[in-house]
């Protein structure tokens, strides 16, 4: 099983660092542009299934990416993004922050430690969701010689990696996914590894990291 776990495209409220959590945001221009680069970047890449996460963001990522393939999409509510409850759509930037915690880097410093809105939902709890996800996608038997695209979002991508990674302590290897970077996982035998990390099929140029500043 070869799996292309993908981020999806920029939105604009990546691009004003508001939470986005599970608020059903979708693709800006730009969104699209770098979702289309990257289908372009993948279109030797052979790709049996598509699973994605509802949200409208991640969909419209992977649907542009398999477009022509006549390659069937799924949809799982477990690839959804973190929920921030109450607190989706505020800003987290230094310059206009509107969430009520004065604790809030813990969310990329220490976020195992990260405690959210009331109505929020913790990292741990998100691993636990994603956590499930992957059991039930290696184990199943007819996936285990295909190669399956997985669209969803930048916390959940991480989340999800969290069953790879052997360091359980760097959750966020260093930084937030860039949009549309794709991590490439090979399973075999129920043993996974990862054979390529956060890439990107479009230019440096085009790389930002809108939280870089915040943490």
């Amino acid at each position: 099983m070869l799996l292309y776990i993908v981020r999806h495209g920029e939105t604009d409220w990546n691009t004003q660092k508001r939470l986005q959590g599970q608020a059903d945001t979708q693709l800006n221009a730009n969104g699209i542009r770098l979702a289309r680069i990257t289908a372009q970047g993948m279109k030797e890449i052979p790709i049996d299934l598509g699973i994605t996460s509802p949200l409208q963001r991640a969909k419209k990522t992977a649907e542009i990416i398999l477009e022509g393939r006549n390659v069937p999409l799924l949809e799982d509510d477990r690839l959804k993004e973190l929920s921030f409850g109450s607190w989706e759509g505020l800003c987290c930037s230094r310059s206009h922050f509107e969430i009520p915690t004065d604790h809030f880097d813990d969310f990329y410093l220490r976020p195992f430690e990260f405690v959210p809105a009331a109505d929020g939902e913790t990292v741990g709890q998100l691993c636990e969701r994603l956590g499930s996800f992957w059991q039930d996608l290696i184990h199943t038997e007819e996936y285990q010689d295909k190669s399956i695209l997985i669209a969803s979002h930048g916390c959940s991508v991480r989340a999800l990696l969290h069953q790879v990674y052997e360091d359980k302590e760097d959750f966020w290897r260093g930084h937030v996914p860039m949009n549309c970077s794709v991590n490439i996982v090979e399973v075999k035998d129920g043993q996974a590894r990862i054979v390529e990390e956060d890439k990107v099929y479009y230019s440096k140029e085009d790389c930002v990291d809108f939280y870089a500043a915040e943490r």
